[in-house]
């Protein structure tokens, strides 16, 4: 790296690529069901940064309320954020169900936990305008 970049412990180096990717996703169960107890959103969680893990990524920060969670998750250009999404839906809700049988069933029936649609937004680093503006004032060749 050039010798003006600060040191940065969010910015990742890879074989051909350095980067800092964050993405802000929410997940809602089925139906928005009020599912998610404390107990409940603590393992999702534990799943959640498992599923993270293998997959080369970090899960920053998770919560959530009864009816929804959040994630802050810093992953690298080599994960495509659809499959991350779909293993992290996918397989918190197979430990979910399993171990929570008697809870889930009183909120969502079926073989579903989660609702097929999700948030996501790229976060972090500066703000578009000040991308938008360094970039304008590019010293470009004559």
């Amino acid at each position: 790296m050039s010798p003006r970049w600060e040191q940065n412990s969010d910015v990742r180096r890879g074989r051909s690529v350095i980067h800092t990717l964050h993405v802000h996703l929410v997940f809602t169960p089925k139906y928005r069901r009020h599912v998610f107890t404390g107990e409940v959103l603590t393992r999702c969680e534990e799943v959640m940064r498992e599923v993270c893990a293998k997959a080369n990524a970090e899960l920053r920060e998770f919560n959530g309320e009864t009816d929804h969670v959040h994630l802050l998750v810093h992953y690298p250009p080599q994960v495509k954020l659809s499959a991350l999404v779909g293993s992290l839906k996918g397989v918190s809700a197979h430990y979910l169900r399993k171990e929570f049988p008697d809870h889930v069933h009183k909120y969502l029936w079926g073989d579903h936990f989660w609702s097929p649609s999700y948030f996501a937004a790229s976060c972090g680093g500066a703000p578009l305008a000040a991308v938008k503006e360094y970039i304008e004032n590019q010293k470009r060749p004559d």
